[in-house]
């Protein structure tokens, strides 16, 4: 039996993932906002789900949780770092307060929670975290500027914190699903639409989304059971894609960025010293 803690375990796959992991045997601690989103599960697990509220841009209320939990747990061995939410609309048309509630949860949130967890997990000597970012941390779409920003920011703060903690005994895994069937779009933050934007990129994702043309082709159970299984790998990737979507867009993107630097290689080396 492992133990687990997953945070944005009330939706999505926080929840598939909570569910498939207390079916099998494993221990879950499930951070949510709202406990009662759990009552099913707890009634039927018991002492196998141990459920924490916080909200994840309240730090110290996080931290309190976290030491409840690994009190609780002994040792936890795997740290998803799930919650976030999308905020889309195009970058002029999101108010001041969209954008702050967005970074501070997806980007900020996530970032302290790491570093909440790091001391445990040093003194536990080791342990994995699981951060959910989205094929979004690497590629962009029109509509979805704060939700880039968030996400890429929390891949670069990742990479980082992967070469300072591997000593301990820390690995970290990097997932990027692509458009999966999981309830994201109905949880999107939506931005009040200016007409001048109608009859441009943005204006034609907004439709795609709203009239159901956008394509979907992640499967949410499919995808919780290839990132377990990743996951638990002795030696993971440190990213992995889940989805053919995610696999084109991620391998399209990259391959035209490095061929753009390549191209720059006369510029980029006439910026050294003599």
């Amino acid at each position: 039996m492992k133990n687990w803690l997953i945070t944005g375990a009330s939706s999505g796959l926080g929840l598939l993932m909570t569910r498939k992991l207390l079916a099998r045997g494993d221990k879950v601690v499930a951070c949510v906002r709202r406990p009662a989103s759990l009552d099913e599960l707890y009634a039927h697990y018991g002492e196998r789900l141990i459920v924490c509220c916080f909200d994840m841009t309240d730090t110290p209320a996080m931290r309190d949780a976290l030491t409840v939990a690994f009190t609780a747990c002994g040792r936890i061995d795997y740290v998803v770092s799930n919650a976030g939410y999308g905020l889309f609309g195009a970058a002029e048309e999101i108010s001041d307060a969209q954008i702050e509630r967005q970074i501070a949860t997806n980007l900020t949130g996530s970032i302290q929670l790491v570093r909440a967890v790091l001391p445990w997990l040093r003194a536990q000597n080791g342990g994995r975290i699981v951060q959910i970012s989205s094929e979004g941390g690497q590629v962009a779409y029109p509509n979805f500027s704060l939700y880039h920003a968030s996400k890429w920011g929390i891949e670069g703060f990742m990479e980082s914190v992967a070469q300072e903690v591997k000593p301990f005994g820390i690995d970290i895994v990097i997932a990027e699903p692509g458009p999966t069937a999981t309830g994201f779009g109905q949880g999107l933050d939506h931005a009040t639409p200016l007409a001048v934007y109608d009859e441009t990129p943005a204006g034609e994702v907004r439709r795609a989304i709203a009239s159901g043309a956008f394509d979907i082709k992640g499967d949410a159970e499919r995808t919780v059971d290839a990132l377990i299984k990743v996951v638990e790998m002795p030696q993971p990737p440190f990213r992995v894609p889940l989805g053919s979507i995610a696999y084109h867009h991620l391998t399209a993107s990259l391959s035209a960025r490095l061929q753009e630097i390549e191209r720059q290689r006369e510029v980029a080396c006439s910026a050294d010293r003599d």
